[in-house]
Protein backbone atom coordinates (compact mmCIF):
# COMPACT_ATOMS: atom_id res chain seq x y z
CA UNK A 1 0.00 0.00 0.00
CA UNK A 2 1.18 3.49 -0.83
CA UNK A 3 1.92 5.58 2.23
CA UNK A 4 0.19 8.91 2.13
CA UNK A 5 0.33 11.99 4.29
CA UNK A 6 -3.07 12.49 5.88
CA UNK A 7 -4.21 16.03 5.15
CA UNK A 8 -6.39 17.58 7.75
CA UNK A 9 -9.29 19.87 6.94
CA UNK A 10 -8.39 23.18 8.55
CA UNK A 11 -10.98 25.96 8.50
CA UNK A 12 -10.10 29.64 8.20
CA UNK A 13 -13.11 30.60 10.34
CA UNK A 14 -15.30 28.78 12.82
CA UNK A 15 -17.58 26.24 11.12
CA UNK A 16 -19.50 23.19 12.27
CA UNK A 17 -17.36 20.03 12.32
CA UNK A 18 -19.72 18.23 9.93
CA UNK A 19 -18.39 20.38 7.07
CA UNK A 20 -14.86 19.27 7.86
CA UNK A 21 -15.78 15.61 8.32
CA UNK A 22 -17.40 15.44 4.86
CA UNK A 23 -14.95 14.58 2.11
CA UNK A 24 -15.04 12.55 -1.08
CA UNK A 25 -13.43 9.16 -0.69
CA UNK A 26 -12.88 6.81 -3.61
CA UNK A 27 -12.35 3.78 -1.36
CA UNK A 28 -15.80 2.33 -0.78
CA UNK A 29 -16.77 -0.82 1.06
CA UNK A 30 -19.25 -2.91 -0.97
CA UNK A 31 -21.30 -3.53 2.20
CA UNK A 32 -24.91 -2.69 1.26
CA UNK A 33 -26.87 0.18 2.70
CA UNK A 34 -30.27 -0.51 4.20
CA UNK A 35 -33.34 0.89 2.49
CA UNK A 36 -33.89 2.96 5.62
CA UNK A 37 -30.42 4.54 5.22
CA UNK A 38 -31.10 5.25 1.56
CA UNK A 39 -34.49 6.77 2.36
CA UNK A 40 -32.92 9.01 5.02
CA UNK A 41 -30.43 10.41 2.50
CA UNK A 42 -33.16 11.29 0.02
CA UNK A 43 -35.40 12.65 2.77
CA UNK A 44 -32.64 15.15 3.58
CA UNK A 45 -32.60 16.20 -0.08
CA UNK A 46 -36.37 16.55 -0.08
CA UNK A 47 -36.10 19.38 2.46
CA UNK A 48 -33.52 21.41 0.55
CA UNK A 49 -34.48 24.97 -0.42
CA UNK A 50 -35.47 25.81 -3.99
CA UNK A 51 -36.71 28.82 -5.92
CA UNK A 52 -40.50 29.08 -5.57
CA UNK A 53 -40.40 25.65 -3.92
CA UNK A 54 -39.99 24.11 -7.40
CA UNK A 55 -37.90 21.16 -6.11
CA UNK A 56 -36.52 20.38 -9.58
CA UNK A 57 -34.13 17.64 -8.47
CA UNK A 58 -34.55 13.97 -9.28
CA UNK A 59 -32.27 11.32 -7.85
CA UNK A 60 -32.36 8.07 -9.82
CA UNK A 61 -30.53 5.26 -8.07
CA UNK A 62 -29.50 1.64 -8.29
CA UNK A 63 -28.02 -0.75 -5.76
CA UNK A 64 -27.75 -4.14 -7.47
CA UNK A 65 -28.87 -6.37 -10.32
CA UNK A 66 -29.20 -5.37 -13.96
CA UNK A 67 -30.18 -1.82 -12.99
CA UNK A 68 -26.89 -1.39 -11.18
CA UNK A 69 -24.94 -2.83 -14.12
CA UNK A 70 -26.63 -0.24 -16.33
CA UNK A 71 -25.79 2.59 -13.91
CA UNK A 72 -22.16 1.41 -13.70
CA UNK A 73 -21.96 1.61 -17.51
CA UNK A 74 -23.08 5.25 -17.40
CA UNK A 75 -19.85 6.27 -15.64
CA UNK A 76 -16.75 7.22 -17.58
CA UNK A 77 -13.96 4.61 -17.35
CA UNK A 78 -11.89 6.55 -14.79
CA UNK A 79 -14.81 6.57 -12.37
CA UNK A 80 -15.78 2.96 -13.11
CA UNK A 81 -12.43 1.92 -11.56
CA UNK A 82 -13.59 2.84 -8.07
CA UNK A 83 -17.25 3.99 -7.99
CA UNK A 84 -18.61 0.55 -8.90
CA UNK A 85 -17.54 -0.63 -5.43
CA UNK A 86 -19.96 1.75 -3.71
CA UNK A 87 -23.23 0.06 -2.74
CA UNK A 88 -25.36 2.98 -3.96
CA UNK A 89 -24.97 4.79 -7.27
CA UNK A 90 -27.10 7.84 -8.00
CA UNK A 91 -27.69 9.80 -11.19
CA UNK A 92 -28.69 13.41 -10.48
CA UNK A 93 -30.95 15.26 -12.90
CA UNK A 94 -32.79 18.57 -12.74
CA UNK A 95 -36.14 19.32 -14.32
CA UNK A 96 -35.95 22.34 -16.64
CA UNK A 97 -39.55 23.33 -15.93
CA UNK A 98 -43.00 22.05 -15.08
CA UNK A 99 -45.90 20.70 -17.13
CA UNK A 100 -47.55 24.14 -17.20
CA UNK A 101 -44.60 25.58 -19.13
CA UNK A 102 -42.90 27.38 -16.25
CA UNK A 103 -39.11 27.42 -16.70
CA UNK A 104 -36.99 26.70 -13.63
CA UNK A 105 -34.13 29.15 -14.20
CA UNK A 106 -32.32 28.03 -11.02
CA UNK A 107 -32.87 24.29 -11.49
CA UNK A 108 -29.18 23.37 -11.32
CA UNK A 109 -28.49 25.71 -8.39
CA UNK A 110 -31.42 24.24 -6.46
CA UNK A 111 -30.37 20.69 -7.31
CA UNK A 112 -26.91 21.49 -5.94
CA UNK A 113 -28.51 22.43 -2.63
CA UNK A 114 -30.32 19.09 -2.54
CA UNK A 115 -27.08 17.22 -3.32
CA UNK A 116 -25.32 19.04 -0.47
CA UNK A 117 -28.15 17.98 1.84
CA UNK A 118 -27.42 14.36 0.90
CA UNK A 119 -23.68 14.85 1.45
CA UNK A 120 -24.14 16.37 4.91
CA UNK A 121 -26.77 13.79 5.97
CA UNK A 122 -24.44 11.01 4.82
CA UNK A 123 -21.56 12.46 6.86
CA UNK A 124 -23.82 12.61 9.93
CA UNK A 125 -24.60 8.90 9.37
CA UNK A 126 -20.92 7.94 9.06
CA UNK A 127 -21.29 7.43 5.30
CA UNK A 128 -19.26 8.91 2.46
CA UNK A 129 -20.35 10.45 -0.82
CA UNK A 130 -18.41 11.27 -3.94
CA UNK A 131 -20.02 13.34 -6.68
CA UNK A 132 -18.78 12.79 -10.23
CA UNK A 133 -18.94 14.90 -13.35
CA UNK A 134 -17.37 12.03 -15.32
CA UNK A 135 -20.60 10.48 -16.55
CA UNK A 136 -21.98 9.67 -19.99
CA UNK A 137 -24.62 12.38 -20.35
CA UNK A 138 -26.00 11.37 -23.76
CA UNK A 139 -26.25 7.73 -22.72
CA UNK A 140 -28.00 8.72 -19.49
CA UNK A 141 -30.62 10.66 -21.45
CA UNK A 142 -31.12 7.75 -23.84
CA UNK A 143 -30.91 4.74 -21.52
CA UNK A 144 -32.87 6.26 -18.64
CA UNK A 145 -35.48 7.77 -20.98
CA UNK A 146 -34.89 11.38 -19.89
CA UNK A 147 -36.01 13.81 -22.60
CA UNK A 148 -33.30 16.41 -23.29
CA UNK A 149 -35.84 19.21 -23.47
CA UNK A 150 -37.15 18.40 -19.98
CA UNK A 151 -34.08 17.42 -17.92
CA UNK A 152 -30.49 18.49 -17.36
CA UNK A 153 -28.22 15.62 -16.37
CA UNK A 154 -26.03 17.02 -13.59
CA UNK A 155 -23.79 14.37 -11.98
CA UNK A 156 -23.37 10.92 -10.55
CA UNK A 157 -22.93 10.19 -6.84
CA UNK A 158 -21.32 7.14 -5.22
CA UNK A 159 -22.45 6.51 -1.63
CA UNK A 160 -21.36 4.03 1.02
CA UNK A 161 -19.08 3.25 3.91
CA UNK A 162 -15.37 3.85 3.59
CA UNK A 163 -13.41 0.86 2.38
CA UNK A 164 -9.74 -0.10 2.26
CA UNK A 165 -7.77 2.37 0.09
CA UNK A 166 -5.21 -0.34 -0.76
CA UNK A 167 -7.70 -1.66 -3.32
CA UNK A 168 -7.40 1.55 -5.34
CA UNK A 169 -4.89 2.24 -8.10
CA UNK A 170 -1.69 3.75 -6.71
CA UNK A 171 -2.41 7.23 -8.09
CA UNK A 172 -5.84 7.22 -6.42
CA UNK A 173 -4.42 6.01 -3.11
CA UNK A 174 -2.29 9.16 -3.00
CA UNK A 175 -5.42 11.31 -3.31
CA UNK A 176 -7.33 9.49 -0.57
CA UNK A 177 -7.68 12.31 1.97
CA UNK A 178 -9.55 15.61 2.26
CA UNK A 179 -8.65 18.14 -0.40
CA UNK A 180 -7.43 21.64 0.36
CA UNK A 181 -9.60 24.66 -0.22
CA UNK A 182 -9.13 28.13 -1.66
CA UNK A 183 -8.77 30.88 0.92
CA UNK A 184 -11.92 32.57 2.17
CA UNK A 185 -10.89 35.79 0.44
CA UNK A 186 -10.82 33.95 -2.90
CA UNK A 187 -14.42 32.75 -2.62
CA UNK A 188 -16.15 35.59 -0.74
CA UNK A 189 -15.45 39.27 -1.30
CA UNK A 190 -17.26 42.21 0.19
CA UNK A 191 -18.27 44.22 -2.84
CA UNK A 192 -17.44 47.89 -2.93
CA UNK A 193 -18.21 50.21 -5.81
CA UNK A 194 -15.21 51.84 -7.45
Amino acid sequence: MVQQARREATPGSEVDDIFLQRWSTRAFSPDPLTQSEIDTLFEAARWAPSSNNSQPWRFLYATDGPERELFNSLLRPGNQKWATSAPLLVIVVAAKGNDEGRVFRTNQFDTGAAWMSIAIQAAKMGLFTHAMGGIEIDEIHDKLDLPRDRYDVIAGIAVGRRGDPSGLDEDLQQRESPSGRKSLSEVAEKWAQG
